[in-house]
C-alpha cells in the first residue's frame, strides 16, 4: 500500500465531499484493509460512463489494496429509492430485480477487479429480519428527521403523498452498512442523506461510523447537462470502440481534465504530466486520444484500443480516418449555433456555397459519423469531426 498522503490525494481526486476526512486519514493510517461499500439498486442495467464514476473510484481503492463490496440492492430495489422523486416510485418485481442484477454484474467487472470484489445482495439479511427487528430499525429516526430531506420536504409542503415504506429506504440502506461492516460508503451527491444515515445506524449498533464519500455527476458530451441516454450526450460502456473514440476525441476541451479526474485510473503524477504537456502546446485532441484509448482498453481490450482510430475512420468514411486529421477553428462570434453549410464554407471543407448545398443535398456530409441535412445546426463551443465527400475530413472547433 502506498503512503497515506499519496493514497489520500488519489482518493480525493474528483470527489465532491469526504465526511469526515480526518476520520478517513486515521483509517488509512491504521494500515488495515478497509471495507469499501457502494450500493446499486438494479433499475438501470445499461451503463454509461456517468455510471462508471463511482466504480472507477472503487477500482482506485482496490489498487490501494482495500476490499470493495459491490452491493446489489435486490431488497431495497423492491421498495424503490425515493431520492429525487416527486412521486412514489413503483417497486420492482423480484424477477425484474434479478434480471437487472445479472446485467449489472456482467458490466461492472469491466471496471472492478473481480478477484478483489465481494458481490452481495441485501436480501441476504433483510429476508431474515423479523417484524420486531424492522420496528427497532424504524425507531432510529424520526419523521422530522426524514422531512429534512429536500425531496420529502418538497412533496410534503406541496401535499404530494409520501408512503410510509419510503421512509424506510434510508434506514435499510443504513443497515446495509451494519451488515457489511463498512468502513467507507460511496455514492452520488444526491445520496448524502442516505449515506449519513448509515453512520447513525452503525453508531446505534455499537460500530465505528463509516466515512462517506460522495462523487459528482458527470457532465455529458455537451458539457452542460449530466450524462444521460435520454439526452443523447452519453458514451455507453458497451458502445463500439470506434463510436467511443469519436465521441471522446470530440469532447469539448473544457471537459477534458474533468473526464481524466473522474474516469481515468492514471496516477495524479501522470495526469499532472499531461497538463504540463498541454500548457507547453500539446494538441488537446492528442491528449483526449490518450483518455479514449485508456477507456476503450478497459471496456474492449488493448487490441481494440490500439485500432480504435481505424474503427472510427471506417464509421466516418469509406476508408480509414487520416492519422494527420487537420484541426480547424471557426469563429461564429458568440452565436449559440451555426448552420452546417456555413461551417463547411468557413472551415474550407468545400470550395463554395454551391458545393456545400450540393453535398448536403446528396447526403455526402457527415458530422461525427452521421449524415446530416442542409438545415442541420451545430452548437458552438464544441468540436466535431466533419467529412465532406470521401476525401475531405477535419476536426472543426466552433467558437
Amino acid at each position: 500500500m502506498t503512503d497515506v498522503a499519496s493514497a489520500l490525494a488519489l482518493l480525493k481526486r474528483g470527489t465532491h465531499e469526504i465526511l469526515i476526512e480526518d476520520e478517513l486519514v486515521k483509517k488509512l493510517e491504521s494500515g488495515r484493509k478497509l471495507r469499501i461499500k457502494a450500493g446499486f439498486d438494479p433499475t438501470a442495467p445499461d451503463l454509461h460512463l456517468g455510471h462508471s464514476v463511482l466504480l472507477t473510484k472503487m477500482r482506485l481503492f482496490q489498487e490501494l489494496g482495500h476490499e470493495v463490496i459491490f452491493l446489489i440492492g435486490d431488497f431495497t430495489g423492491r421498495i424503490g429509492d425515493p431520492t429525487g422523486k416527486n412521486v412514489t416510485r413503483k417497486p420492482l418485481t423480484e424477477s425484474e430485480v434479478r434480471a437487472n442484477a445479472q446485467t449489472y454484474k456482467e458490466q461492472v467487472f469491466k471496471i472492478l477487479d473481480p478477484e478483489k470484489t465481494e458481490v452481495r445482495f441485501n436480501s441476504e439479511w433483510f429476508s431474515a429480519m423479523t417484524a420486531a427487528d424492522m420496528i427497532e430499525l424504524a425507531g432510529q429516526s424520526t419523521v422530522a428527521r426524514m422531512l429534512e430531506r429536500d425531496d420529502f420536504d418538497k412533496r410534503y409542503t406541496s401535499s404530494q403523498p409520501i408512503s410510509i415504506h419510503e421512509f424506510l429506504y434510508p434506514l435499510v440502506q443504513g443497515y446495509d452498512s451494519v451488515a457489511l461492516k463498512a468502513d467507507v460508503e460511496m455514492g452520488g451527491t444526491d445520496q448524502t442523506f442516505n449515506l449519513l444515515m448509515g453512520r447513525e445506524i452503525q453508531k446505534h449498533f455499537g460500530m465505528e461510523p463509516q466515512i462517506v464519500i460522495t462523487m459528482p455527476l458527470l457532465e455529458g458530451l455537451d458539457g452542460v447537462q449530466k450524462m444521460s441516454k435520454s439526452l443523447g450526450n452519453y458514451v455507453g460502456v458497451d458502445e463500439a470502440p470506434g463510436s467511443m473514440f469519436n465521441k471522446l476525441v470530440s469532447l469539448p476541451d473544457s471537459l477534458m481534465w474533468r473526464y481524466f479526474e473522474l474516469l481515468s485510473l492514471k496516477s495524479n503524477e501522470e495526469i499532472e504530466s499531461l497538463k504540463r504537456d498541454a500548457k507547453q502546446g500539446a494538441n488537446p485532441r492528442d491528449i483526449k486520444m490518450i483518455l479514449a484509448r485508456e477507456l476503450i482498453a478497459r471496456y474492449h481490450g488493448e487490441g481494440a484500443a490500439a485500432n480504435a482510430h481505424r474503427s472510427a475512420g471506417n464509421q466516418l468514411a469509406e476508408g480509414e480516418l487520416p492519422e494527420d486529421l487537420p484541426d480547424v477553428e471557426v469563429d461564429f462570434e458568440g452565436s449559440p449555433q451555426a448552420p452546417i453549410a456555413a461551417v463547411l464554407n468557413r472551415s474550407g471543407l468545400v470550395n463554395n456555397s454551391a458545393q456545400a448545398k450540393d453535398m448536403l443535398g446528396n447526403g455526402r456530409v457527415k458530422v461525427d459519423g452521421e449524415v446530416v441535412a442542409k438545415d442541420h445546426m451545430l452548437d458552438t463551443g464544441k468540436s466535431y469531426i466533419i467529412q465532406a465527400g470521401k476525401k475531405r475530413h477535419a476536426r472543426v472547433a466552433l467558437s
